[in-house]
């Protein structure tokens, strides 16, 4: 017996089952009197609690301090070792999924974009619809700003697919410096290959087996396949591009991002430009 809590359920056991005083029994386990005694005066915070909760149904692989953060914007002002302690007690935990092991890659740190459309990585997440059927999403990321500039879900995307929404996405936000991606077939063909010909855009290939190299889209995949792919059931193309533009727009907008300050990548990209402009 160690905590308090524990110590006192012993007490009230050796009451109920032996029938003695809570004295004896104190005096039997070598427990102060005073803390069993004791009855908490903290409030029990029911709104917060049922505020946290809410936040959590809603995102379930969000940890306490991304719902810490959500908790703020909606003007909960709560600090974050308190939240923590009621995100245990409510047993809102995230359990962390296993994986297969994986050999080490370069520890080479990879560079920082300074702007943004200064480099876009890209590269493709797969799934399966209910019926057993197998699709792919192309992912397309801001490495400065970590927006999401692209999600295309299709049962096939060949590199003239990939290419189009390139276009797309340039006509829309300017032309990126750079596009990081891994050596995949339809990201090395001929399609690609004339595209950044006629674009004169640099297209730079990651290391075969460093997938580390790309880090930004691989840890956007992490959390695309972790928040959306691992809780839902796509019974269909149509939903599947439903569900994941409906994604795209929440991550962009709404979703707090750890290493941007918080910030949702919209907001930091926004922030980022007028402090361009003001330079």
């Amino acid at each position: 017996m160690v905590t308090p809590g524990a110590k006192r359920d012993a007490v009230a056991h050796l009451c109920t089952e032996h029938e003695v005083s809570q004295r004896r029994a104190c005096s039997v386990l070598g427990v102060d009197r005073s803390s069993v005694r004791y009855r908490s005066v903290r409030p029990d915070d029911a709104e917060l609690r049922k505020a946290m909760k809410a936040v959590a149904a809603e995102r379930r692989r969000f940890g306490y301090r991304r719902v810490h953060v959500m908790l703020q914007r909606q003007g909960w002002q709560v600090n974050q070792k308190k939240l923590r302690r009621l995100y245990r007690e409510e047993k809102l935990q995230v359990r962390k999924r296993g994986g297969r092991k994986r050999a080490l890659g370069t520890r080479r740190p990879i560079l920082v974009p300074e702007r943004p459309n200064e480099r876009w990585s890209l590269d493709f997440v797969s799934d399966a619809f209910t019926d057993g059927r197998r699709f792919r999403v192309l992912a397309i990321v801001d490495d400065f700003s970590r927006e999401c500039l692209a999600l295309v879900a299709d049962t096939s995307l060949s590199g003239q697919r990939v290419t189009r929404e390139l276009t797309a996405i340039k006509a829309r936000r300017g032309r990126p410096r750079t596009i990081v991606s891994d050596n995949g077939t339809e990201l090395t063909s001929m399609a690609v290959l004339r595209w950044c010909q006629e674009t004169q855009i640099e297209w730079h290939y990651i290391a075969p087996g460093k997938p580390m190299q790309n880090a930004f889209v691989e840890s956007f995949n992490g959390s695309f396949r972790d928040e959306l792919l691992n809780e839902t059931l796509f019974s269909s193309l149509a939903e599947a591009r439903e569900k994941i533009t409906e994604w795209k727009d929440d991550y962009n907008r709404n979703r707090p991002h750890s290493s941007l300050g918080n910030l949702t990548p919209q907001e930091f990209a926004m922030k980022s430009r007028l402090e361009i402009k003001a330079a």
